[in-house]
């Protein structure tokens, strides 16, 4: 299932973990663990947050995504089930048959 994972950093958390090294290295094993279709980042409310669509293959495979950003970044994190453009039609589609 196509998820997007939301990720805000707190600012201090975030410092430190600029500074030892957890951020970059946590983020690289992330992505190349999901294999995203799309990854971006920037700063918001304050503070440094990224989208990451990626398909979730079971949803037991949250807490090992979900817990290196909370233990090593402090992180908060969302998960969302989200359709592009296809699955959107796909989807309207069937309401036609019903």
């Amino acid at each position: 299932m196509r998820m997007l994972l939301r990720v805000t950093f707190p600012v201090e958390a975030g410092n430190k973990a600029i500074q030892n090294g957890a951020l970059p290295e946590t983020m690289q094993n992330m992505l190349a663990t999901l294999e995203p279709e799309a990854a971006y980042f920037f700063p918001q409310d304050g503070k440094r947050g990224g989208f990451i669509v990626f398909d979730l293959k079971d949803p037991s495979d949250i807490p090992s995504i979900a817990e290196p950003l909370f233990q090593r970044l402090h992180a908060t994190v969302e998960f969302t089930p989200v359709m592009n453009a296809n699955d959107l039609r796909a989807g309207l589609s069937r309401l036609k048959q019903t």
